[in-house]
Order: structure tokens, then C-alpha cells, then sequence
């Protein structure tokens, strides 16, 4: 079994909602094991801002799926629960994201691993360090490191932590 983390966000159709069906459904998932899950957060939109803000969280899974497997699991879920795109940076239903995956490095035309901004997002880095604040990333900083470093930088609020 492989330990991934996940991003999780939405911003279209009652959010809060749909990051928890994708938590309860993860649960469910035959090849996935939840193993925790953060608060959930409201956040502003990184791209366009003529769109309604994010609600994000990040869960822990384990796996003995390989990532191109995984990654192919999540965009089911996604699509399950009515993954619209709109544009680039824009409103969606649901977006997971695979964060980190073990100490892996993947570089695939799907699958950039760990995920490229993750560092640069509060959004992410806030709620990965609730479920690990001293997981060492690839950059030889702890995740409570870059969390301190993004909090002046950015304003989340928190929205509490759902039963599943």
C-alpha cells in the first residue's frame, strides 16, 4: 500500500456537499483506504474572479493502485458527481488533484507528481498540514514550514471538519 494525498475543491452546486459525497465515496472505493481527511476551508478562487469562491480540503489515502490507475479512479469519481470544467482555472463541481504520492516523482504527459503549485497554496498547504505538518517535501521543507509561510499571504476560512 502506497500513501497519496489528495487536494480536493469545488465551487459549483452546494460544494460543501460535494467534497463530502467524494470523501464518503473515496470511502467506499474497493481498491482506496480513507485514512483521514482535513477541515474543509473556503478560499478565493486562483484564476478568474468572477466566479464564486472554493471550498478545499486534502485527504490521506492508501492504495495499492499505480498513479496513472489512481489518477483514472479519481476522474471517475469526478465524473460521477458531475464534473463540469468550464475554463481554465475556472467554477467546477469537483477537482481532485494527487498531491503527493509516497516520495515519488512523476513527470507524465497525465501526471506531474508532486503537484507543481502545490507549494504555492495556502489552500493546500494549510489543510496537508493539519494530516502531516512535519512531512518533509521534496524541497527539504516541512509542510507547517510552507502553511507559515503562506498564511500572511493569503485568508482562509475555516468551515469545520464533516463526519463520514
Amino acid at each position: 500500500m502506497i500513501r497519496c494525498y489528495l487536494g480536493l475543491g469545488a465551487n459549483l452546486n452546494e460544494p460543501y456537499q460535494q467534497l463530502q459525497t467524494c470523501l464518503e465515496t473515496l470511502k467506499q472505493h474497493p481498491d482506496i483506504t480513507l485514512t483521514g481527511y482535513s477541515s474543509f476551508y473556503r478560499s478565493k478562487p486562483v484564476g478568474p474572479q468572477d466566479q464564486p469562491d472554493y471550498v478545499n480540503a486534502v485527504a490521506c489515502i492508501e492504495t495499492d493502485l499505480q498513479p496513472l490507475d489512481l489518477l483514472d479512479a479519481l476522474q471517475a469519481i469526478e465524473n460521477g458527481q458531475g464534473r463540469v470544467r468550464l475554463r481554465r482555472w475556472g467554477e467546477r463541481t469537483l477537482d481532485i488533484d494527487i498531491l503527493l504520492v509516497e516520495d515519488q516523482r512523476i513527470d507524465s504527459e497525465r501526471l506531474t507528481v508532486p503537484h507543481v503549485e502545490m507549494t504555492n497554496r495556502l489552500f493546500v498547504m494549510l489543510p496537508l498540514a493539519e494530516l502531516a505538518p512535519a512531512l518533509m517535501l521534496a524541497d527539504g521543507n516541512r509542510v507547517q514550514q510552507h502553511a507559515e509561510r503562506l498564511a500572511d499571504q493569503d485568508e482562509l476560512v475555516i468551515m469545520g471538519r464533516p463526519d463520514i
